[in-house]
């Protein structure tokens, strides 16, 4: 039976409740030029096209159609009921897993639902649109929260404890990731050099190349609450 487990979770899953991914195949967020609206250099040129674009992403969240899967629902059960150690890292920067049930999350790429305070780093809950008017209550003069979001160029958050529970972890299951994006993408290699199992669950076939020693195709809504028995049973996958 395992002791120690790690999930990580990509946009795939997300996906499967009505909610784009940023990238497309021509690798534009949502018909914008990643530059523009995923860097740190792009807010500086433009921060009000970059807080309309994550104020529209934000809204998305609020759509009643928009509502967690079956596979978020198998994971909170999960660490519900796994009497070991389970920590659950998502690249997604939506709030489907909380409302699931998830505790045991580390958001890597940050949470379109906070702002965070430039100059402390202090987060806070989003309850207005970011702009000119939202500031932080940690300084004097207020500053303007900018989105709590990963921009490519910056460290992705909680890294040191990722590696240690990858390291220390007995099962490593991604889902709904390509795992082509560094540093996720190492994340297998850290597991496997520790002795661990490690499963993909994803809608794609087997890359040739990969590194996992297992691989299930299909829906994760489908293919995770059966996994998740199958874990909470003891079975060895």
């Amino acid at each position: 039976m395992y002791q120690h487990i790690v999930v990580l979770t990509g946009a795939g899953i997300s996906a499967e409740s009505g909610l784009r991914t940023f990238r497309d195949q021509n690798g534009l967020w949502e018909d914008h030029r990643i530059e523009d609206v995923a860097t740190p250099e792009g807010y500086a040129r433009n921060p009000a096209l970059v807080e309309n674009f994550y104020n529209e992403r934000w809204q998305q969240l609020k759509n009643p159609a928009v509502t967690p899967n079956a596979a978020h629902e198998a994971l909170a059960q999960l660490e519900q009921a796994f009497t070991g150690k389970l920590l659950l890292v998502t690249q997604n920067v939506d709030n489907l897993h909380e409302r699931a049930g998830s505790k045991k999350l580390l958001h890597m790429h940050g949470e379109l639902n906070k702002g965070r305070c430039p100059r402390s780093g202090q987060t806070f809950s989003l309850h207005e649109p970011f702009g000119p008017d939202n500031g932080c209550t940690c300084c004097i003069p207020a500053q303007r929260l900018r989105p709590h979001i990963v921009w490519f160029g910056e460290i992705p958050i909680g890294m040191d404890r990722i590696h240690d529970a990858l390291e220390e972890c007995d099962l490593f299951i991604a889902i709904g990731t390509s795992g082509t994006v560094y540093p996720a993408a190492g994340f297998v290699d850290i597991a496997n050099h520790h002795g661990a199992m490690t499963i993909e669950v994803n809608l794609a076939e087997a890359d040739e190349h990969s590194m996992f020693k297992a691989h299930y195709q299909g829906s994760a809504s489908v293919t995770l609450p059966a996994l998740v028995q199958r874990i909470l049973a003891g079975d060895t996958l």
